[in-house]
């Protein structure tokens, strides 16, 4: 009797450890090894992948990189590029290639340059109807709610889309605080002093009056600044279009006449 009871706590006393470390259900491990193969960046079935990017998958594939659809596509790009300029012109073969792969990183530096450039110009805009709603006598909350969904441009979408964070239950204060993450730095002052009145109360009329007045400088800076750019943008056309049309109109018919006088 004694051994059987020994021999049952003993087994009791194994169930119990080896419990946690138990092999999962087959139909556990069939989904982890399908998880497995596919990973985060494999093709699901209902994406739809052209020859250029299925080209880009298959090289980062076959070099053991863990491919994604933009890199994918930026490689491919590249590949039919070379490919194409190895069967025409076979010295331009590399050039076309890092072209084609650094065209799209450049294009997308230039978008993101143009949005916050959009964003910037609009700032002036966004501070004076702020201004104006807590004067009237609104709060942070409502002033930046009524200045979403009234403004114009780019910024008051990243003012809706604040208020849409707000709305899900995110506090007002740090929906702001990564509102100069996606809106660019100039907006971290405006940022600074919304949440400093949501969260301790700061007066707010007279540091958003302050910043009106410095952002608005700060674009007519930019405007002066783009002013003066213009003439050195114009050397370009003026010189490969302007100039030599000019000498055709002008001295091709002085030296026209003059040879014709010689021969004569």
């Amino acid at each position: 009797m004694t051994g059987t009871l020994l021999v049952l706590a003993w087994v009791a006393v194994v169930a119990r450890v080896a419990w946690p470390h138990r092999p999962a259900p087959a139909r556990a491990r069939a989904m982890v090894e399908a998880a497995r193969r596919e990973g985060p960046t494999a093709r699901r079935p209902g994406d739809r992948r052209g020859p250029v990017e299925a080209l880009g998958w298959w090289a980062l594939g076959w070099a053991g990189r863990s491919p994604t659809p933009e890199g994918a596509r930026r490689l491919g790009t590249a590949l039919v590029a070379a490919l194409l300029c190895l069967a025409v012109v076979p010295p331009a073969a590399v050039p076309a290639a890092l072209v084609a792969w650094a065209l799209p990183a450049t294009r997308a530096r230039r978008a993101e340059r143009r949005r916050l450039a959009a964003l910037a110009a609009d700032l002036p805009d966004v501070v004076d109807l702020l201004v104006l709603g807590v004067s009237s006598g609104l709060t942070v909350h409502l002033a930046v709610a009524r200045v979403a969904a009234r403004a114009p441009g780019p910024l008051a979408e990243e003012l809706a889309r604040v208020m849409h964070e707000v709305g899900l239950g995110r506090r007002l204060s740090d929906a702001l605080d990564d509102l100069p993450v996606r809106a660019g730095e100039p907006m971290r002052p405006v940022v600074a002093a919304l949440v400093a009145s949501e969260r301790y109360g700061a007066p707010l009329v007279a540091g958003l009056e302050r910043l009106a007045d410095e952002v608005r400088r700060d674009r007519r800076r930019r405007a002066e600044e783009a002013a003066r750019k213009v003439p050195v943008k114009l050397l370009f056309p003026l010189v490969l279009c302007t100039l030599p049309a000019f000498g055709l109109l002008t001295v091709a018919p002085l030296v026209a006449s003059a040879v014709r006088s010689l021969h004569l």
